[in-house]
């Protein structure tokens, strides 16, 4: 028996069918202040040194405001369901970056040491090869899991970026550690890209090996321990985070490896135990090789006591001046900062020199801006990284997932080893804050890192497709009586 039904309670309301909002209007409405913002900091910084508004204001709010205009207009043609708020926090340190190494750049200090007006234009053209290469990732990955095809080709592009500031003639061994190359008269620092690479191996293995690594033999202590054969993967990871740490001294990058492997080791398999494993190895390798390699000990001994550094290395009785003077002046300029800074363009933090726009640009902004200001560039920080947690729990492929805990936490890693390098919390380490420090290495990367995370964003928040259904057979209902 079959009668015919009303059309209209076939037509059920489904999130496919209703479509999400694509906040793309959010997102520009935050770009405008986050282009504004730095455009009034210029104008401030000018009128502090100068007593004038820049000559050049109009043409950098110009150029920040175009840069960012082409890429939410990519993000809204190739990424409309992309997280709205990725892009304006990115623009909002990048832009306040380039406000602050102006600043340094007029410093009569820095004119002595180095040509003047030469860091902030670099450091603009820096951020527009950025933008083109955000704006190439979003324009060929149309979607993230192609990259799971990669896995290992990953694993061999990530070694030989690794390897590259090892080969002789390419490699530049500056202030002590192996970590640029020189390209065509620029200084690149492969580490920064490898982060990625590394991270898209990492989840594709991961995503394989998960359920092997879950597995325990026995608890002890409240804790599930791994299994022997299955600790292979985080001592090899661990091996080469040492190596990086022993030929090219560079603290910060192998600390940075390993612990994003760590984190993402974790994700994959809720195990603490890998945690408890990632800290006390972490903790054996640095001692390991400080004990031993005599740029870490020199780091350290800075950390410790930059005062009796500074002063030992005044009177030649150690090297090492530069890390010791670079510590001191940098306490010194959160110190004079205190609660509310002395204000953009009247500090003093030009006195760390030639690092105070590239490791040491927190130091300004801290002595200039206070701990208020400080508190806040930090909150924006953590914002970038709560919206790439939430794109990994928002994911719907554990590839996916594990891609956007491993770059959030590469970039949080980042943030942290810089940070408390400068401001004593850890030994010093050489990186750079990103988006906010010159050095073209790290803004393009990172510009990189946040197309990738709009990328998994954008396929974890697209409205699925409603399902398909036969119109002849939705006119009629067959009732069994």
């Amino acid at each position: 028996m079959s009668s015919t039904t009303n059309p209209s309670t076939h037509h059920t309301s489904t999130i496919g069918a209703i479509g999400a909002p694509s906040r793309r209007n959010t997102e520009l409405a935050l770009l405008v202040f986050a282009v504004a913002i730095p455009v009034f900091a210029y104008a401030n910084v000018g009128l502090a040194i100068n007593n004038q508004v820049p000559a050049g204001l109009l043409s950098y709010g110009l150029g920040l405001g175009l840069l960012a205009g082409v890429a939410h207009l990519v993000v809204r043609k190739f990424a409309p369901y992309a997280d709205p708020l990725l892009l304006p926090l990115a623009t909002l340190l990048n832009g306040l970056g380039l406000v602050v190494i102006w600043r340094l750049d007029q410093s009569k200090l820095l004119q002595a040491i180095r040509q003047a007006g030469t860091a902030a234009p670099r450091q603009l053209m820096y951020t527009a090869l950025g933008i083109t290469l955000f704006v190439a990732v979003l324009f060929f990955l149309k979607d993230h899991r192609v990259l799971q095809r990669y896995t290992y080709i990953s694993m061999v592009g990530a070694l030989i970026l690794l390897l590259l500031p090892l080969v002789p003639g390419l490699g530049q061994d500056i202030y002590g550690a192996k970590i640029w190359i020189s390209v065509a008269g620029f200084s690149i620092q492969p580490g920064e890209f490898a982060k990625i690479v590394l991270a898209v191996f990492f989840a594709g293995y991961l995503m394989v090996k998960r359920d092997a690594l879950a597995l325990a033999s026995r608890r002890f202590m409240g804790m599930y321990l791994p299994r022997g054969r299955d600790l292979g993967p985080i001592l090899v990871v661990w091996a080469i985070s040492i190596l990086i740490l022993v030929f090219e001294t560079d603290l910060g990058t192998s600390l940075l490896f390993f612990g994003m492997f760590v984190i993402m080791l974790y994700v994959a398999t809720e195990r603490t135990s890998w945690i408890v494993f990632g800290l006390l190895m972490s903790a054996a390798g640095a001692v390991g090789v400080a004990s031993f390699e005599s740029h870490i000990q020199t780091r350290v001994q800075a950390w410790l006591d930059p005062m009796r550094e500074y002063q030992l290395s005044r009177q030649g009785v150690k090297d090492g001046i530069i890390h010791s003077e670079q510590a001191m002046q940098a306490l010194w300029a959160f110190g004079s900062g205190g609660t509310l800074g002395s204000g953009l363009g009247q500090g003093h933090s030009d006195l760390i020199r030639f690092a105070a726009n590239s490791d040491f640009v927190l130091a300004t902004f801290g002595e200039e801006l206070g701990l208020a200001g400080i508190m806040a560039i930090l909150l924006i920080y953590g914002l970038i990284v709560e919206r790439g947690i939430r794109t990994a729990l928002a994911a719907r492929d554990p590839f996916g997932k594990l891609l956007a805990v491993g770059l959030s936490g590469a970039f949080a890693l980042q943030v942290f080893v810089v940070a408390g390098g400068v401001m004593g919390l850890i030994p010093l380490t050489g990186m750079t804050m990103p988006f906010m420090a010159y050095g073209g290495s790290s803004v393009i990367a990172n510009w990189a890192l946040i197309g990738v995370l709009l990328r998994i964003s954008d396929t974890a928040r697209r409205p699925a497709p409603a399902p398909a259904t036969n119109p002849d057979a939705e006119m009629t209902q067959v009732v069994r009586p």
